[in-house]
């Protein structure tokens, strides 16, 4: 997968301006979407303001800050719900020698207003912003797959977010990436925040901090490109752009014209000399777990031909004799990251399948 010093210069990625939607839209859309998996979003015009946003990171600075025994009590589990800690994930197994030097915190759906998952006791008394923070991710990705469908002119309008219903895999993920302490055994060639991988559902929406760099998106030509939390010449210095990339569902649902880049999450080059922690939060999007990834009825998807040598999504996708339903996707690809799932849910998954 190459080392972290064989990087590119920033990569430049368009921002997409969403207020509207619009055939012209849906093609930048688009464009982005098949040339670099990933593409920034103006954040005026989505619902989002800056104190909301920040309003969720001082969340997650405070539940990250609690007891291990506290958040222990919230431990993830086979819902993929709940707090995981520091090395609990691998997301590349070929090439890091231990887990991801982050700890995340999963909320999963809300149903009837309510988190169906045990979370700490003090947000419990903010289940109400927890919940607008969800609904205006939501809107923001259905707003995306409305253009998308605009851009590859499928016959129903809203095809792809009609079939984002619940209960789905969609997720609010929280994460921590601690500053190396000095007396921590790490090799800067090898560990990294976040291990190479690609998304799992149908687009993901991530939120930074613009003093907290690190993510990389593999280039074609097999090398690691930054991507800048602020984009040059962004309008604001303090709110960054929602960075939005596509995940291996969508791109398994178009037959490989929409690109699951493979990214990652790095430490500074100056990680022994301080730094600081990252924070980032992550919104998951999943159609509804019964829809089943049928042909997309796009004459656009239809003339597109999948390359031999192409992968849809990291690792070739998920494969099956009839389409997989969304559910199905995605049990696939988590009981590939966590060793706790077993080989049970694994075998229960491509025995539907």
């Amino acid at each position: 997968m190459g080392s972290i010093t064989e990087t590119n210069s920033a990569i430049e990625l368009p921002v997409i301006d969403i207020s509207e939607v619009s055939v012209e839209a849906g093609k930048r859309v688009l464009n982005a979407a098949t040339k670099y998996g990933f593409l920034y979003v103006d954040t005026r015009g989505t619902g989002f303001t800056e104190e909301l946003v920040n309003r969720e990171f001082e969340f997650s600075r405070r539940l990250f800050a609690l007891p291990e025994s506290e958040k222990e009590n919230c431990r993830i589990d086979q819902t993929n719900r709940g707090w995981t800690g520091m090395h609990g994930e691998i997301l590349d197994p070929k090439a890091q020698r231990k887990g991801d030097f982050k700890e995340a915190f999963n909320i999963g759906e809300f149903s009837n207003g309510k988190p169906q998952q045990p979370i700490p006791g003090f947000l419990e008394s903010h289940v109400e912003e927890l919940l607008e923070f969800e609904r205006t991710c939501k809107q923001v990705c259905d707003r995306v797959l409305d253009l998308l469908g605009l851009g590859l002119e499928v016959d129903e309008p809203d095809f792809f977010s009609s079939r984002h219903t619940q209960p789905s895999g969609c997720t609010v993920r929280l994460l921590h990436y601690p500053a190396i302490p000095a007396d921590v055994d790490y090799e800067p060639e090898v560990d990294v925040r976040a291990g190479a991988h690609s998304d799992y559902g149908s687009v993901t929406l991530l939120f930074q901090r613009p003093s907290q760099p690190g993510l990389e998106i593999k280039t074609p030509d097999d090398t690691w490109a930054p991507v800048p939390v602020l984009p040059e010449g962004y309008h604001s210095k303090t709110f960054p752009p929602i960075l939005v990339n596509i995940a291996d569902l969508l791109s398994y649902w178009t037959n490989g014209i929409l690109k699951s880049t493979v990214h990652r999450v790095i430490f500074p080059k100056d990680a022994r000399r301080g730094g600081e922690d990252r924070y980032s939060i992550a919104y998951f999007s999943h159609p509804g777990n019964d829809v089943e990834l049928t042909p997309v009825p796009s004459s656009v998807v239809a003339a597109y031909q999948l390359n031999e040598d192409q992968e849809v999504g990291y690792g070739g996708g998920a494969t099956s004799k009839r389409a997989l339903t969304a559910q199905e996707h995605l049990l696939s690809r988590l009981n590939a990251t966590y060793d706790f799932r077993g080989a049970k849910a694994k075998e229960e998954v491509y025995t539907a399948a």
